[in-house]
């Protein structure tokens, strides 16, 4: 703040630094502390911001009695956001679960425009996370978490830059469906491959028969070709050894002996 401390904190101010002498070399003991490479200290002096920004990494003066001072640690860090149910918008229910992976961007900030930072970005992430996907129907939810998780890092970033907190990644954890609709979507699933079997099956075939007509037509084209199937066929019959073989007749034999038979 730009407004002047008081006469009275002038006075304490002094009073403490007379302290200091006094008792030096023991009270660097309450003056010095130290912060480490992914920490930051924010310093209070009588309630007020210190100038300069967080301290740290390493070692930083205070002044006892006046002085406070909140440790923020850099790291990222991670949570799970509770399950929500959420309804989404074809009114299926479920429940879904996400990873948050956040981090202190600015750690004045952090300590002095929200309470705690890391509750009120959990809070927000939840929030978050129902409005998203109450947005989305259930294939959707389902196939593009991908797409999800960048949208709910770019609203959560944008909502946490006030409180010096970066949101890096998120991640959909897990979704759930009730059991009820689980049976249902692995009967339809069941129907529609039984579909697309026998449909398969049907073109097979229809792709057999059309080879076989292309086959009899080819026979039909030269009478030689039928009798050398025939013999073909003999030969596959004696090449396992069966004791018995069956000898085809043709059908145009038959035909015409029944055919002579009705003539007399």
């Amino acid at each position: 703040s730009t407004d002047s401390p008081g006469l009275c904190a002038f006075i304490l101010t002094i009073i403490s630094y007379l302290l200091i002498v006094a008792t030096f070399p023991f009270s660097l003991c309450l003056c010095i502390k130290v912060v480490q490479e992914y920490e930051r200290a924010v310093i209070f002096r009588l309630g007020r911001l210190l100038k300069g920004g967080a301290k740290g990494p390493g070692i930083f003066f205070v002044i006892p009695c006046i002085d406070s001072y909140r440790k923020v640690d850099l790291r990222t860090v991670s949570f799970d956001v509770p399950p929500q149910e959420i309804l989404s918008l074809d009114s299926v229910p479920v429940s879904v679960e996400a990873v948050i992976y956040l981090r202190v961007r600015d750690a004045t900030a952090a300590e002095t425009n929200v309470e705690d930072y890391s509750h009120s970005t959990r809070l927000l992430a939840a929030t978050t996370l129902r409005n998203v996907l109450g947005t989305r129907n259930l294939a959707e939810i389902l196939s593009e978490r991908e797409s999800i998780s960048a949208t709910m890092q770019s609203s959560l970033d944008d909502a946490t830059d006030p409180w010096g907190v970066k949101v890096e990644r998120v991640e959909i954890k897990d979704v759930r469906l009730p059991v009820q609709l689980q049976r249902a979507m692995a009967a339809e699933a069941e129907a529609a491959r039984e579909a697309r079997a026998k449909v398969i099956a049907a073109e097979g075939e229809q792709r057999a028969s059309r080879a076989l007509k292309e086959a009899a037509d080819v026979i039909n084209e030269s009478p030689a070709a039928l009798q050398l199937r025939y013999l073909q066929t003999l030969n596959a019959i004696s090449a396992e050894n069966n004791s018995t073989i069956i000898f085809p007749l043709p059908i145009d034999v038959l035909t015409h002996m029944i055919q002579k038979k009705d003539a007399e």
